[in-house]
């Protein structure tokens, strides 16, 4: 990355992994997460200014739960536990960590916290506040040569330190927005301990992987597969600024996007950067793939065949040599403390390549960072806004939000309901408060009224849901008087459509999708 000050977090199978991460590069600090089962000696090689263990499900006094070698405390690399990490430290350094009798000594979600403020992490902050607590075993006894230095109503330990040694342990979760001042609590460990300057910029990143890009690929060609999603946008605008006309974007049209999306991606990418934009329109060969199909997983397993036959076909046509490009990013890619860590998790945005193709090497040049990161590397090379803080769209597309068999008419009812969704939620300002919206045509038909005369038409469902991670989510409270207007305008703008629905159900039990 060109960047010295690096932090690793150490996942012990936290759920908070990720978001930990983040909040240690919102600080400017890079930071990769390695699974305990990294070998000592790769820390060693990334000589971090700083190790962060996460929390994780698991009781440190088991033996067949998460450990680490007892030589990273000998490293003189400053610590932070949290958690099950400010646990784990406690145990290997001879504390004493007990298992809780009953439920009188387990914390979860917010709690009252009392800090010692003369202690590095809390130092400047109140002395008392919230933190979000998920545990039931406790620290009964630090180690030697740690004091306490935070306690709750029945958690004595709540938070140790050893300033001699740099090691600093936390019970509660300073990464969740629940925790009061959390984020001051990190950062102070990052600046007063691990001694960081801040150097992690964007600007640092767009410059260091240019000139990288530019090194790597030198006069050859590089083919990248555009989607028109974030990642591969903003993998692509990253590329053309690195190596211009050398760079060709494959874009394939399979006629289950939005309405007016694939223009939009042509438009977008033709006129704003310097590359070769190559465009396929394949519907038909898609519609025709799919006729009689029902099944959403055959959808599903149709489509995403028939995309990689399409564009590696068009690959062999005239650029199968050079380098190849993906939109792959962080979480992607990353090992996770989770079950089997030495297997990296497979994603859609990892494609296999054909054998028969014969690249240089795979570029990933967003490999390392998270998606906020990519939105905001989006908006500094001048990606148009509504395209970086584009909502998540399935794989499949509308192939998928099509309940049943998926048809040209569908498709394209579907397409202009969707869009006068959009249209409202945007001239309304309501969209940026909901994290999803979309709508469904679930292939039901109903009786209805227009015009005197009897009708029997589709029925359109609205889907909207507010979340902060897509593992749970609400549906979004849109007001009436919103539903209202789209609904009207479907009815009325929209043939073949005769009655509208908002879908109220939250996930779990449900899914977004409704396929």
């Amino acid at each position: 990355m060109g960047n010295k000050e690096t932090v690793i977090v150490l996942d012990f199978g936290g759920q908070y992994n990720q978001l930990i991460a983040r909040r240690v590069r919102e600080c400017n600090v890079y930071c990769e997460i390695l699974p305990y089962t990294v070998d000592i000696q790769k820390i060693k090689d990334l000589s971090p200014k700083g190790i962060i263990f996460t929390g994780g499900p698991n009781s440190v006094y088991d033996e067949s739960s998460p450990h680490y070698s007892d030589e990273i405390f000998k490293l003189g690399i400053p610590i932070l536990g949290i958690c099950y990490g400010c646990q784990l430290m406690a145990y290997a350094l001879g504390g004493v960590v007990t298992p809780a009798a009953d439920n009188s000594s387990s914390e979860y979600g917010k709690t009252d916290t009392k800090y010692n403020t003369d202690d590095v992490l809390f130092q400047g902050l109140p002395d008392s506040g919230v933190s979000w607590m998920s545990h039931r075993d406790y620290i009964s006894q630090v180690p030697e040569g740690f004091s306490v230095t935070a306690t709750t109503a029945v958690c004595p330990t709540a938070a140790m330190s050893c300033p001699e040694k740099k090691f600093y342990g936390v019970q509660f979760h300073p990464e969740v927005n629940h925790t009061d001042h959390g984020k001051l609590m990190l950062k102070s460990f990052l600046y007063n301990v691990c001694g960081c300057k801040g150097e992690w910029k964007m600007e640092n990143f767009i410059d260091t992987t240019v000139r990288q890009l530019k090194e790597q690929i030198g006069n050859k060609g590089v083919v990248l597969g555009l989607s028109g999603g974030v990642d591969s946008s903003v993998a692509a605008a990253l590329l053309s600024k690195a190596v211009g006309k050398q760079l060709t974007c494959v874009f394939v049209d399979q006629g289950l996007m939005r309405k007016d999306e694939g223009d939009y991606v042509e438009e977008t990418f033709t006129k704003l950067f310097d590359m070769n934009f190559v465009r396929i329109n394949c519907q038909d060969d898609f519609l025709l793939k799919l006729k009689g199909v029902v099944e959403p997983e055959e959808k599903r397993k149709i489509i995403g065949t028939e995309f990689y036959k399409v564009f590696w076909d068009k690959i062999r046509e005239s650029y199968g040599s050079g380098f190849f490009a993906q939109g792959t990013i962080y979480p992607d890619r990353i090992e996770s403390g989770k079950g089997d860590a030495a297997k990296i998790k497979t994603h859609h945005n990892q494609v296999g390549i054909p054998s028969d193709i014969n690249f240089e090497s795979v570029i990933e040049p967003l490999k390392d960072l998270f998606k906020d990161e990519v939105r905001e590397v989006g908006e500094k090379l001048g990606l148009p806004h509504e395209l970086v803080w584009r909502q998540p769209f399935p794989g499949p597309g509308l192939g998928v939000r099509v309940i049943g068999e998926v048809t040209a008419d569908k498709v394209r009812i579907l397409q202009e309901a969707d869009a006068i969704l959009r249209d409202e939620m945007d001239k309304c300002g309501y969209a940026e408060q909901m994290s999803q919206f979309f709508a469904v045509l679930p292939g039901v038909k109903t009786v209805g009224v227009m015009g005197d005369a009897r009708t029997y038409d589709e029925l359109v469902a609205i889907r909207a849901v507010t979340t902060d991670d897509f593992m749970t989510a609400d549906w979004a409270k849109i007001p009436y008087e919103i539903l209202g207007r789209v609904s009207n305008r479907i009815i009325n703008e929209v043939e073949h459509v005769n009655r509208v629905v908002y879908d109220i159900t939250s996930k779990p039990p449900g899914t977004v999708e409704w396929e």
